[in-house]
This record gives structure tokens, C-alpha cells and sequence, in this order.
């Protein structure tokens, strides 16, 4: 006789149980359970409903296994992921570097098989009921957000429906996966690259909603590495709602660094109205290069490689059915790249 005790259970559901109750095939039911956009709304939810009241639970691990093999037969459509900007006004404008990142995004969903779509919210855009409406009729179930200036608030979305990542450094409402540039790491070995160059008071100019939005991460890190090298030390932080020349020339006089480090080129003009000689006797390193507008030396943020990262987490999620705010949310990082200029003197060799 058989061993009753290695017998599976017989009320454990089944999709095919699932299918046999609504009456629909399958391959449908598991459609609807994966979210891959391929299922009629209002079927989907029939299943949804039909599977929690039955007791269903989604194993990960096959399904990941599931997806795997269909990646390797098949190169058919799989789902769409939503990308969607928040329209914060004039007053706030976000500039070229989400696009890069959707540039990024959009390469890698459509490698891995997902269409990619964008959609703007906030002033002037779709209101977050419309959006949460159109995203549900399309069966979207991917959405990663771009950054905000000031921490967003899309809770108003049925995050029930919905996997997400945050492209940015923290968003609350609601808490999201979030994949961002490592400031601290990267201001770190920019200052270590610039020691190794023999410059010994380097100075960090920064504007404060801009420190505040990256949670001070580039100004500790300055700070920490001056407590660490105190050789190199004795150039305060220059700190100020909006940086210009009249706030700058003061500071640059006064304590005299022999680079300086801060998000606008146009510091070169103020500097050499100063009397600084770039790049025999001074520095300058642009803290983002798609911010730049003459060549100097600069950190690469690698907008496009978040995006990507961004996308194949968001995948992941989507393929274990992870929708709504995780139990705990994860950050990724990525450390900024270096790209040398004629703003710095010649490394030695």
C-alpha cells in the first residue's frame, strides 16, 4: 500500500482546482495570480478573490523556476511596468537626470521581456485616482517611481495592486524598495582620489535642499573624512539656501582651498575671479556630470544603471507576487563612477 503519510493533502488548492471552480483554464488563473497583464481586470480579480478565499499561497520558488524556463523558450511579451513622474511645479524642476534613468529602465524591461510606459503625476498632471484607475485597466502591476524633490506621497494609489521602487533615496508614503546613488562612499573616494593628487584643502560647497535631499550624506562624509585626516583638514563646509558668486567669493578668499567640489561649473568663473589658476595651482570636481556644461572633472551618478537595477527588482517582486508596502524595505546602492577632466592636475603615476 502507499505511504498516506507522503499523499499531498486533498484540500490544499490547486490552480487547477481554482480553474476547474471558475470554470477557466489554467494557464488564465495563473495569469491572473502572476499579474502579467495578459487577463481581463475584472476576471483577474474573480480569481483574486476566488484564491484568497480558498487559501491559495503563491510559491516563490516555483514560480521564479516557471519564469526562468519561459525565458529561456520564449521571448513573448511578459507585462509592463509603469514608470511615473511627479510633477512638483517650475519651482522644482528635475532636470535630465530621471530621464536618464528611464533611459535605463526602458532598455532593461525591454530586454527582459516587459513594455515600458510613462506617466506624470502631481501639478498640472493626472491625479492619483485617474492614475491608480488607468493602471489597473491596462493591468499594470510594476511601478517604479522617479525622483522627487521633496519626499512623494502616492499612498493615495491601491498599493494592494501594485509592486514598487523608489529611484531615489527614501520615500515613506508608502515604504518602498528604493535604489539610489551611495553619496557618502562616493564623496569618500573622491577625496581620497583628490589627496592621492596631492591637493591638501579641498572645499565642499553645497546648497541646502540639495544636502538635505541626500540626507546629509555628502556633507558627513566630508566632514568624517576631515576628522580622519586632519592634515587635510581646515576648510569649513560652505553650507547656503542658494549658492552664487556673492555668498562664494567670500568663502573661497577666506580659507583658501586648493580644489573645490560642489554641483555648479560655473564655480570655475567665480574661482578664477578670485584669482585661482585652474589647473595649476586649483581644482574643481562637479559632484554630478549631467549637471556640467564645459568639461571638468566630475562623478558619473549612473542614472542609466539605476534604472536598470530598479527594473530588475521591480521584475523580481512582480515575479513572486509581492505587491503592496514590504513588511522591510531594502535600499541598493551604487557607487558613483570617476571621470577625470582638465579642472585637476595630472595624476602621477
Amino acid at each position: 500500500m502507499p505511504n498516506s503519510s507522503a499523499m499531498p493533502p486533498k484540500n490544499i488548492p490547486t490552480i487547477r482546482s481554482i480553474a476547474k471552480t471558475l470554470r477557466l483554464a489554467p494557464s488564465t488563473v495563473s495569469d491572473a495570480l502572476r499579474g502579467t497583464g495578459r487577463v481581463d481586470p475584472a476576471t483577474a480579480r474573480r480569481v483574486t478573490l476566488a484564491a484568497e478565499k480558498a487559501g491559495y499561497k503563491i510559491n516563490p520558488l516555483t514560480t521564479a523556476l516557471m519564469s526562468g524556463i519561459r525565458r529561456s523558450s520564449t521571448n513573448t511579451f511578459r507585462g509592463v511596468i509603469a514608470a511615473v513622474d511627479i510633477n512638483e511645479g517650475g519651482q522644482y524642476p528635475h532636470g535630465p537626470f530621471p530621464r536618464q534613468i528611464v533611459v535605463g529602465a526602458r532598455q532593461r524591461a525591454t530586454e527582459l521581456g516587459y513594455h515600458f510606459e510613462e506617466f506624470v503625476t502631481g501639478e498640472g498632471a493626472l491625479p492619483i485616482p485617474r492614475l491608480d484607475s488607468i493602471l489597473k485597466s491596462r493591468g499594470i502591476h510594476g511601478v517604479m517611481l522617479l525622483p522627487a524633490w521633496h519626499s512623494p506621497d502616492l499612498s493615495a494609489l491601491d498599493w494592494t495592486n501594485y509592486a514598487g521602487v523608489y529611484t531615489d533615496n527614501v520615500i515613506e508614503r508608502p515604504r518602498l524598495h528604493s535604489v539610489c546613488t551611495d553619496h557618502y562612499r562616493s564623496m569618500m573616494d573622491l577625496l581620497a582620489r583628490l589627496v592621492a593628487r596631492g591637493y591638501r584643502r579641498p572645499g565642499l560647497a553645497l546648497e541646502q535642499g540639495r544636502d538635505d535631499r541626500l540626507l546629509l550624506r555628502q556633507s558627513a562624509a566630508f566632514r568624517a573624512f576631515q576628522e580622519s585626516h586632519p592634515e587635510n583638514a581646515g576648510v569649513p563646509i560652505l553650507v547656503v539656501p542658494k549658492l552664487n558668486q556673492r555668498n562664494f567669493a567670500p568663502w573661497f578668499k577666506r580659507h583658501k582651498p586648493d580644489v573645490v567640489i560642489n554641483h555648479h561649473d560655473e564655480t570655475v568663473d567665480w574661482m578664477e575671479s578670485c584669482g585661482a589658476q585652474i589647473p595649476e595651482r586649483h581644482g574643481y570636481v562637479c559632484l554630478n556630470v549631467i549637471n556640467s556644461t564645459r568639461p571638468c572633472a566630475a562623478l558619473d551618478l549612473q542614472p542609466r544603471q539605476l534604472g536598470a537595477r530598479a527594473v530588475e527588482l521591480l521584475i523580481g517582486q512582480l515575479q513572486r507576487a509581492e505587491y503592496g508596502s514590504p513588511a522591510w524595505t531594502t535600499t541598493t546602492m551604487l557607487t558613483a563612477s570617476w571621470l577625470d577632466g582638465p579642472t585637476l592636475r595630472a595624476a602621477q603615476a
